[in-house]
């Protein structure tokens, strides 16, 4: 068995992807997909019933030549015991051979295509002179999504709603390095009501009572709810339109809905394929609210997990190893 490599979330962050990277990995895996080249299944999920949640994903493709399963769990008592609410692993192999290539660790990856989808469809649907961004949950996610927002639109001001006085200083922090004004709101009203771009990224939780109103949202603002809009009040989701979501077969797959399908336009196929090419065509209105709902769909973790293994292989990131016991060809187990 040849080497695989183990990349921590450490490794993953020194790879320097750029935002642009993660754009266009994300579009030509989308694209790939649609020509039947890579194949993804619905993105499965367990609520064991203590408050965690456990959620997998799976994609093989031939261009790449690769399979990519991803587990993650979302713990409630983690912070209690110092470690991340959200633990998750990467497995990649060959997609022909099934030879491991790689473990990673999922936060970068989960992170870099979150965000990645987010900005995607932003590109698409928000105003490209966005100046105020707003977050609903000041975490590990509201500090990606302040990385690419800021790398694709002239933002100024930063607005922040959180718990945690620790994420909210540290996104504070990350916004005023980037030259942001920033203003840490008493309410979800106060967060969003002025913001030309909203993300929601508060963990999960399905017993949770909604706190944010898509009414709330001026016209022409762009919303992308990270956390399958759980903090949303569904009586208010229709003020959302155009509405977009990652992927109708996984949703439909799924027995808890995000949301009435009857008030989804599409997803990303879809939004990819109404541009007809790889430049994308923004179609911002003034007088509309739009949105981006989703869960995460296979294939961005399958854009990304590539991504990261050809810069890893291309620099020597990472540490190789063997398994103790493989056995090469022409050899016998000892």
């Amino acid at each position: 068995m040849s080497d695989f490599l183990i990349l921590s979330d450490r490794n993953l962050g020194g790879l320097g992807v750029t935002t642009a990277e993660v754009q266009m990995a994300l579009e030509d895996a989308i694209r790939a997909q649609l020509r039947g080249a890579v194949h993804v299944a619905p993105k499965s999920a367990l609520l064991p019933g203590d408050g965690r949640y456990v959620m997998t994903t799976l994609a093989t493709g031939d261009a790449p030549s690769l399979t990519v399963v991803k587990s993650v769990m979302v713990s409630p008592d983690n912070p209690v015991r110092g470690l991340p609410g959200t633990e998750g692993v990467l497995l990649v192999q060959d997609s022909e051979t099934g030879q491991l290539l790689a473990l990673m660790q999922a936060g970068w990856i989960t992170r870099m295509r979150t965000a990645g989808l987010s900005a995607l469809v932003a590109r698409r649907l928000a105003d490209p002179a966005a100046r105020v961004v707003a977050f609903v949950g000041a975490g590990a996610q509201a500090r990606a999504h302040l990385a690419a927002f800021c790398d694709l639109f002239p933002l100024q001001r930063a607005v922040v709603f959180g718990r945690g006085a620790e994420n909210i200083a540290r996104l504070g922090a990350a916004a005023r390095a980037r030259g942001l004004e920033v203003e840490i709101a008493d309410t979800p009203h106060h967060a969003i009501a002025d913001a030309d771009l909203v993300v929601s990224s508060v963990t999960l939780d399905h017993q949770m009572i909604p706190l944010l109103d898509a009414r709330w949202l001026k016209p022409g603002a762009f919303a992308s709810l990270t956390d399958t809009g759980l903090p949303w009040r569904p009586d208010g989701m229709t003020a959302l339109d155009p509405l977009y979501i990652d992927d109708l077969a996984q949703e439909a797959a799924n027995p808890r809905p995000m949301i009435d399908p009857a008030q989804v336009r599409g997803d990303l196929a879809a939004l990819l394929g109404e541009d007809g090419h790889k430049t994308s065509v923004n179609r911002h209105d003034s007088t509309r609210r739009a949105g981006f709902l989703f869960r995460g769909p296979a294939i961005a973790d399958f854009a990304i997990a590539a991504l990261a293994l050809q810069r890893a292989q291309a620099t020597g990131a990472g540490r190789a190893t063997v398994w103790p016991d493989a056995t090469r060809p022409g050899q016998s187990p000892a």
